[in-house]
Order: C-alpha cells, then structure tokens, then sequence
C-alpha cells in the first residue's frame, strides 16, 4: 500500500478539521442534511492495497469531482459530540430499529485496559433497544480466555450493571456457511448467537497489533467468532487450535470472509453498525497494557454497511494532523487491505457520503 503524500494529509486536514469538518452542503435548497467527505467512487479502483490515501497522493489533492449521487452511495452519518445524546443522534439517522432477540456486539476490554466503550456512553442505547451485550471469549489467553474470567472482567468494567452479558461460546461454537471469498468454508461462531434475531454493533474504532486497526469488521468477524473461531480466520482455515503462523494477508481476507457470514447468516437487514473514535490507541481493547493514544477524539459514526464505515474512520484518521502513529500500525499489517477484500468479494462498499448530524 502506497503511503498519502504530506500535501494530501493537509488538505484532507483543512478540509475536516479546520473548516468545520468541511461541511459541503451539496443538497442545501432540499434541507438535506450536509455531506462531509464523499468516498471514492472511481470504476478503476486498483487492487487490494490500492486505497483513497493512495490516489491522494497521486493527485497531490483530495478529489473533489463531482460523484455519483448519493442513493448509489452508503451514508455514513456522523456527529462530533461524544456523548449519549450524540450516539443517539447518529442512531436514530440510521432510521433502522432492531428488531426481536437483540444482540449488542461490542469488546468488553482486557483487564488493565481502560479504552474500550464507557457503559455510561452506552447504556441509554442499550437498553433502548433491550440488548443483551454479547461477545466471545479470546484465543490467546489473557483474562477473558474462559467464561468465568471473562464474566468477571465485563463486571469489572461496569458492562454486567447496564445488561444482561452473553459469553456466546460459553456452550462452544455453532458452525455457519461461509459463501463469499477462498480461504474459509466454514465460519465457527459462538453458539448462542442462534438465540438472536438482530444485532448491533458497537465498535470502538483504534490500532491493532495485527489487524492494523479494530472496528466493525474486526467486531463481527473476530468478535463474534468463538475462541477456536478465531484461530481458524487467524490461520485462514488452517487451525482450529493455534492462531499464529498464518499469511497476513490471508488473515485480514478471512476476517472480511468471516463478517460476511456472519452478516448472511443475520441478515443484512437485522445489522445495524456504529463506531465510536476516542481513545485512539494503535493497540486495541484486548491489550491489556496499551499504548496511550497521542491523537485527539474525533466523533461517532453510524452506517448500515460496515465497509464504509470502517473506511470512513480509516480516511478521517489520515485527515487528522494527529493521526501519524495509527497511520503507521495500520500501514505496518497492511490493515486497509480487509477493506479492499470486503468490497471485492461483496461484503460492502468503500464508497460513502458522510453525512453530519450536529
């Protein structure tokens, strides 16, 4: 993956932060909300690797030509006010409500981690929705390895005082079909996730050491796979007991392959997809002593594809003036690939208007 060139780090800079999240109201005479950034749209998009950040550089400028309309596009809506009432803004935007059994995905942190999603954040949502939070327990060990352990730790952090939490592969794992993609012919979840008819998906979006960064892919793919889950998308299909030794480009392809079964096996329409993006660390909730993040808080974002939402948190954190240590992890596992894949194979698109709420 090509790095963005400086110049097109500060015009993507100027463009959000100094100009107000460069509000472009294209829509202004219908009382549209105002667009942000448009994502890419481009017919000859390069391969995997070959990301917005790349075609910045080659332009040595943000390209602001006019796009196809927004119905053809994802709308990623997005405020900057951290806060109950901003994550229900974009919510609410969304204009989907979940319906039936609802699972709340999101990581309920490693002990001694203090960067995952605050209960307080969350809880208005939550229980909004009646959600029980629901997650898997780790493939390497640490304090969230077995049931009780990780039952403990979601108490700890205040997850268990706002709901019910279901350790999904408590009673082990539930194979579904895998259909999308090459390296996987089978996604092992946790079994309990059978008991829901919906799910929403609260991601914090950060650095990861081998993803290159955590958000709604790694939330539904890694996240909901049970622990030998994991270690079959870390090895690509190769082991169900070990997750080191695969290809890291096979990893990050497994992880888009394992969310678009699990998004098959719910329903596209049953997923609802929110990311928030503070505590900016380059390591991820599961780290149990992580880097403290060296870049401000950015917002909350919400979409019905998780693509374009991953890749927008992607783009907004290489507009950042701030952003240069995530840029790094991410560029390091060569982490925008998932997201090339995930479009290739059909799990979403990297095209978006982002949309303000504020």
């Amino acid at each position: 993956m090509r790095k963005r060139g400086y110049f097109g780090i500060c015009l993507a800079a100027a463009a959000v932060f100094a100009g107000g999240y460069g509000l472009l109201n294209t829509q202004a005479d219908s009382g549209s909300s105002p667009v942000i950034l448009a994502g890419d749209t481009s017919a000859d998009r390069g391969g995997p690797g070959e990301t917005k950040a790349a075609e910045a550089e080659e332009n040595n400028s943000l390209d602001l030509q006019e796009e196809p309309s927004s119905q053809e596009k994802p709308a990623v809506y997005m405020t900057k006010d951290i806060s109950p009432e901003g994550l229900s803004k974009v919510y609410e935007a969304l204009g989907r409500k979940p319906q039936g059994k609802v699972a709340v995905k999101l990581s309920t942190g490693e002990a001694g981690n203090s960067h995952y999603l605050s209960p307080d954040l969350i809880k208005d949502l939550v229980q909004s929705v009646d959600g029980t939070i629901v997650e898997c327990n780790t493939a390497y060990g640490g304090s969230r390895a077995s049931t009780a352990m990780h039952r403990q730790v979601a108490a700890d952090h205040g997850f268990t005082a706002i709901a019910d939490v279901d350790i999904m592969d408590e009673n082990g794992s539930m194979s579904i079909p895998v259909t999308k993609g090459v390296h996987l012919k089978e996604d092992l979840v946790g079994a309990n996730l059978e008991k829901y008819d919906s799910m929403l998906v609260l991601s914090h979006f950060k650095g990861h050491a081998m993803g290159g960064f955590g958000g709604a892919v790694k939330n539904i793919s890694i996240g909901v796979g049970s622990s030998e889950g994991k270690n079959l998308i870390h090895t690509a299909g190769a082991s169900r007991t070990s997750f080191m030794g695969g290809d890291q480009d096979d990893f990050l392809e497994s992880m888009a392959e394992a969310a678009g079964a699990v998004i098959d096996y719910m329903g596209q329409e049953n997923m609802i997809y929110i990311s928030v993006m503070n505590h900016l660390s380059v390591d991820c909730d599961c780290d149990g002593n992580p880097a403290a993040p060296d870049m401000h808080d950015i917002g909350i974002l919400a979409s019905l594809d998780p693509i374009a939402l991953d890749q927008a948190c992607v783009d907004l954190v290489y507009a950042a003036l701030d952003g240069r240590s995530l840029i790094e992890r991410m560029e390091s596992r060569n982490g925008i690939h998932t997201l090339d894949y995930a479009e290739e194979i059909g799990v979403g698109s990297q095209s978006y208007e982002l949309i303000s709420v504020d």
